[in-house]
């Protein structure tokens, strides 16, 4: 029994000159190392990522009155509206700023187009719209997907605004599809992909499986950034 401790203290340590080596120990050490830094790198990235989609994306929150099947509906409705007055309004605009500024000058409008809705269907809700920068969890539009983080958006409150939320992309304009197929066209994608740079596109269109995994790095990331923000 002591010999065979003796041979393995003899494998796993040797001495050179007045140095002595410890294999268990020192390979200990090479992998805490090299999980910090797979960790950092991993950070540095999606901070990275999540900052370059933040900075070229614009996007529209309307939040119900609350979960009944009526208010639900009546999001639904206003939503639909917004989105063909903004369609109309940012067609020839090719820039994220320039979206955000027509939406800024254009906020009472938005403002009257939702409280219009609101009283044709029979409702007398407060509503509020407000641009700033905000909160969003994980959200798929079909086969695109982008991470959790804060994104510049048109939030749009309707009464309470204690009901589920609905969101979507206004630059680029992921909102100007059809939202009921759950498809986004090829077209839509080719806008989107002219926005964003080639490695900020790989993240958000999860085409592979490599790609997915670097979609799960940013989320890990930035989850557990919103829960060191929360302490």
């Amino acid at each position: 029994m002591d010999n065979n401790s003796n041979k393995n203290k003899q494998f796993f340590s040797f001495k050179i000159g007045k140095y002595n080596f410890n294999i268990k120990r020192n390979l200990l050490i090479l992998v805490l190392l090299f999980g910090i830094f797979i960790t950092l790198s991993a950070s540095s990235y999606a901070q990275e990522v999540s900052s370059d989609l933040s900075s070229s994306v614009f996007r529209l929150h309307v939040i119900a009155n609350s979960d009944s099947k009526e208010d639900q509906a009546l999001k639904y409705k206003v939503r639909d509206s917004l989105i063909s007055y903004m369609n109309s309004l940012s067609m020839n605009l090719s820039n994220k700023e320039e979206v955000i500024n027509c939406a800024q000058n254009h906020i009472e409008d938005f403002k009257k187009i939702a409280k219009d809705v609101i009283v044709e269907n029979g409702y007398n809700y407060d509503v509020n719209v407000e641009i700033g920068n905000f909160e969003f969890p994980t959200k798929t539009y079909g086969d695109i997907s982008f991470p959790s983080g804060y994104y510049d958006a048109l939030r749009v409150k309707i009464g309470s605004a204690s009901g589920q939320n609905w969101w979507c992309v206004m630059f680029p304009p992921l909102c100007f599809v059809d939202v009921t197929s759950g498809v986004v066209p090829d077209e839509s994608k080719e806008n989107l992909q002219e926005n964003l740079s080639e490695e900020d596109y790989s993240v958000v269109s999860e085409n592979n499986l490599f790609v997915k995994f670097k979609f799960k790095i940013v989320e890990l990331f930035k989850n557990f950034n919103f829960k060191l923000a929360d302490k």
